[in-house]
């Protein structure tokens, strides 16, 4: 894995990102490869609230190339290192098979005869999940992954120094800088946010691995399954008890103290 991260960047990698790029973008200005303008466009006639304008980011084309590298270089790493239970933006898989099994795994609850205690499914929903990733988290998290430290390093700096100004009548004003989060529509975004899901799945194969939870089997000598990801949301299943609730609970608050989701 390392030996493809710690490749240096080659010119058909630069050539592929950047003419993969929308042929109208503008190379932007000179002397601040990450900054980044905002631009508020309206959405209605007579804008009255903040949510009646369109945020369009307008970024430098350099910035956009190393970003689409660095993306192009974890994409095909994913498969190697994420778990099953996560569809969305892992090459080779597909959401829909998530929302398939899904649907197997809820019609077998609601045909289910498990006696008294029975089973359930938790749906959960992460709110704003893109912009409450804390950097600290997502670095230590790849290192522990086995990333490379000079990489790691290279992929914090692109996602954690890019300064915003909204320009207000085509003027820039004062800068803003971000202290946590991933920018939707940044290549790499999809794939680091993967990664940090991944630390909330390791935690409940861990907790079924040590009998603390139990995952449902769809028919007689299906694998048990306690977990599914989506995009930014995620089912959980297991035994309806107490102390398996309890665990689950837990499980989700280790997790939203450290990743801050």
């Amino acid at each position: 894995m390392n030996s493809t991260l710690l490749q240096e960047f080659n010119s058909k990698e630069i050539k592929y990102a950047l003419f993969r790029m929308h042929p109208s973008k503008a190379p932007g200005p000179d002397g601040s490869i990450n900054h980044t303008y905002i631009v508020l466009t309206l959405k209605v006639n007579n804008p009255k609230k903040m949510t009646e304008f369109r945020l369009i980011s307008l970024c430098n084309v350099a910035y956009k190339v190393i970003a689409k590298v660095l993306a192009n270089i974890l994409k095909p790493i994913l498969p190697l290192i994420i778990l099953e239970s996560p569809s969305a933006f892992v090459p080779g898989r597909l959401i829909t098979d998530n929302i398939l099994v899904a649907f197997e795994i809820i019609h077998c609850l609601k045909n289910s005869k498990a006696g008294k205690q029975g089973n359930m499914a938790l749906k959960l929903v992460m709110n704003k999940a893109y912009h409450r990733v804390e950097w600290k988290f997502l670095e230590q998290l790849m290192l522990h992954m086995g990333f490379h430290a000079r990489r790691v390093e290279l992929i914090i700096h692109c996602v954690s120094l890019t300064p915003f100004s909204v320009l207000i009548n085509r003027d820039p004003m004062r800068c803003i800088r971000l202290t946590r989060a991933l920018c939707q529509g940044n290549p790499p975004s999809p794939y680091l946010f993967i990664l940090c899901a991944e630390a909330f799945s390791y935690l409940l194969m861990k907790a079924e691995g040590d009998q603390k939870i139990k995952g449902l089997a769809v028919a007689r000598n299906a694998p048990r399954m306690s977990h599914l990801f989506f995009a930014d949301d995620s089912l959980l299943f297991s035994d309806a008890s107490i102390d398996q609730i309890g665990e689950i609970a837990r499980i989700i608050s280790i997790y939203g103290a450290a990743s801050s989701q």
